[in-house]
């Protein structure tokens, strides 16, 4: 489920849509009449839809915007007139006065969309940093020599102990290398 958060000056604006989408389906973390207070929603979340006017009670959309961090999206609601040229990539913009189904269909589809993202990135391998892998060759090679395990062995032996001990292979690693040096 995506986080949604609402942010309007007009706190009966700002209900009025969170009624909207809560009766389409939509999870409603916050509704704020302020920059900062949703700001202070975001701090705990790993990603969602901001639904906000064109200025709230501190500032314009744009310096919300600037402050999120990533994983989150904007769905600016206001007069057409007040869109920027080049809006960026990660802003979606509704027009005022507002159709109930187009604001539904929008959160919708910028939640899919988030879902497909992340689905995505999971799917990717994760690179080690060079220090990393270096730590895990090391523990490795400490393995080798001293138990007399090949480097397959060494690494599944690792890998096992990373499993068993629900420690990710970096933290393993090391706990070989402290244990081993001892």
């Amino acid at each position: 489920m995506t986080n949604v958060i609402v942010a309007f000056s007009k706190p009966e604006d700002a209900k009025s849509i969170k009624n909207v989408l809560m009766r389409s389906g939509f999870q409603v973390i916050a509704v704020c009449t302020s920059g900062a207070q949703a700001l202070n929603y975001v701090d705990g979340l790993n990603g969602g839809v901001i639904v906000c006017g064109y200025r709230l009670a501190d500032m314009i959309y744009e310096e919300l915007h600037d402050c999120l961090p990533g994983g989150f999206e904007m769905l600016l609601v206001s007069s057409p007139v007040k869109w920027p040229d080049s809006m960026p990539p990660d802003i979606v913009c509704l027009p005022m006065p507002l159709k109930v189904q187009d604001l539904a269909d929008t959160v919708e589809m910028m939640a899919e969309a988030q879902l497909r993202r992340r689905k995505r990135m999971k799917a990717q391998p994760r690179t080690r940093s060079r220090e990393d892998q270096a730590l895990i060759d090391q523990a490795k090679d400490l393995l080798m020599e001293r138990n007399n395990m090949s480097e397959i062995e060494a690494h599944r032996y690792i890998q096992k102990c990373s499993m068993d001990s629900g420690n990710n292979l970096v933290e393993t690693a090391q706990m070989v290398m402290s244990l081993m040096n001892l």
